[in-house]
């Protein structure tokens, strides 16, 4: 199947990117801040320095580990019609915000700190938006103990869709082990959740090059319960990457082999999806900037290493506002380089409903951007490519300056060969405009009111609010909350 896609690299270029990314594991090393870690790679045969903490991974380890990853996974959902198989043989599964600190409330405009009802909202409507396929945790919950905010938010996202949830907040390899518990109830069990993995996590590393202490046990934990772990790398060139385009390429490449080297450690055939979220800093203020150049460039580069080693990858991100308020503020130009970024050859990639580079989310920026989305997600429809497809037979029936319009080939196949954009959703794509903003809310409004999820089992919902209940009283117990 034909499929538009942005190509970055050449494959002489891949192959630079590639032996410069296994000679930086080899000859620099990732910084591993974990004795169990070390441990681990040590037995593998990794060259570890104790006092440095610095784990050098040779060649043939990340052969080992890229034998033995799967290629193929299929991250499933509560409702089985939203499973979602990746790689894709079309465009990327979608999904909301990850980790917001405010929400721009709904009733009032108002900027205030997200809570756990903030959530259980936003994944509710997410859960009615087509253009939505599966549900980041999105806010903090700031009502929430600071040790078991992240269960919170992962529980809150279990009840509230029928899609498969992916979280972003884990503390340390304990509270990594709640949240399988979370995600075994609603797979079933410990068993079902290996085979049909309930929800999807991302870790982050530190860049450059390392894996702080309570990140890395958890991501070991996750690896050994079959739970999908996303490896996101925040290479921010300039930042914490070379400023070099290449040389960011190199920094996060290396850091997605090292912790799917980590992965495999921890337990062969553990499903990773290979992550980046990077991007350039500002030269002048230090901050992260997703309005550069770079950024879909970096997407689609890192895509492409992604493909080589056969690795399902989320690189690309559909976040339309990096603004504090809800609407389309951005230029053409500055539209296509988002555009670019989901043509990257991204299977997965969140962002919808953000605002504020990250920081803030509104449920009516998330109408917004999820409706934009299924009209630009039609430019990667997959067209067959094929002798019949090339309709020479058809081309010769109709003769020389003669029309197709009438003959049977064109009846029959018009339908799926010629792809529409909805004109209704059309009119949320203005640039430069707030005017959509209104309607967006009174979608939600309406979603809100009349969408029905699906509620989980009594029993279930018990043994979930048991768990984290019965977890903080065990934390308080020792002085932690």
């Amino acid at each position: 199947m034909a499929v538009a896609r942005l190509k970055f690299l050449g494959k002489d270029e891949e192959e630079i990117i590639h032996e410069q990314s296994v000679k930086c594991l080899e000859t620099i090393g990732v910084k591993v801040k974990s004795d169990k870690v070390l441990d681990m790679l040590e037995g593998l045969g990794a060259d570890v320095d104790r006092k440095t903490q610095v784990a050098k991974i040779s060649e043939e380890m990340v052969k080992e580990a890229l034998s033995t990853v799967p290629k193929q996974m299929t991250l499933h959902a509560r409702d089985p019609k939203h499973d979602m198989r990746i790689p894709v043989s079309s465009w990327p599964h979608t999904g909301t915000h990850g980790l917001a600190t405010y929400v721009l409330d709904l009733r009032t405009g108002k900027k205030r700190d997200s809570t756990v009802n903030d959530i259980a909202e936003c994944v509710k409507v997410a859960d009615a938006l087509e253009g939505v396929s599966y549900v980041q945790t999105s806010l903090t919950a700031t009502d929430a103990p600071l040790l078991t905010h992240g269960l919170h938010e992962l529980w809150t996202a279990f009840k509230n869709t029928t899609k498969h949830v992916q979280g972003v907040e884990i503390f340390n390899a304990e509270d990594a082990r709640k949240q399988i518990e979370l995600g075994a109830l609603i797979a079933g069990g410990e068993g079902d959740l290996r085979k049909k993995p309930s929800f999807t996590v991302i870790h982050c590393s530190i860049a450059p090059l390392m894996f702080e202490h309570d990140a890395v046990e958890a991501m070991v934990e996750f690896a050994k319960a079959g739970v999908v772990v996303t490896t996101m790398t925040m290479s921010l060139s300039g930042g914490t990457a070379p400023v070099t385009l290449a040389g960011t390429l190199v920094n996060a490449n290396s850091e997605n082999l090292a912790s799917l080297v980590i992965g495999q450690a921890a337990s062969k055939g553990a499903r990773t999806v290979y992550c980046s979220s990077s991007t350039p800093v500002s030269m002048k203020t230090g901050a992260i900037n997703y309005e550069s150049t770079n950024q879909p460039l970096i997407a689609a580069g890192l895509a492409q290493m992604a493909k080589r080693y056969g690795l399902p990858c989320m690189v690309g991100d559909w976040g339309l506002n990096d603004s504090e308020e809800v609407g389309m503020p951005y230029t053409f130009s500055e539209t296509m380089g988002i555009a670019l970024s989901t043509m990257s050859g991204t299977d997965l990639q969140g962002g919808i409903g953000s605002l504020d580079n990250a920081k803030g989310m509104s449920i009516e920026q998330q109408v917004i951007d999820a409706y934009v989305w299924e009209n630009v997600r039609k430019f990667m429809t997959p067209f067959e490519i094929s002798e019949k497809t090339a309709a020479l037979d058809v081309i010769r029936e109709v003769g020389h300056g003669n029309t197709f319009l009438s003959h049977i080939h064109t009846a029959r196949n018009f339908r799926k060969e010629i792809v529409l954009r909805d004109p209704e959703k059309g009119r949320f794509e203005a640039t430069l405009s707030k005017a959509m903003a209104a309607e967006a809310r009174e979608i939600a409004l309406r979603i809100l009111k009349e969408h029905e999820v699906p509620e989980l089992d009594r029993s279930i919902m018990k043994q979930g609010d048991d768990i984290i209940r019965n977890h903080e009283k065990d934390l308080a117990s020792r002085g932690l909350i």
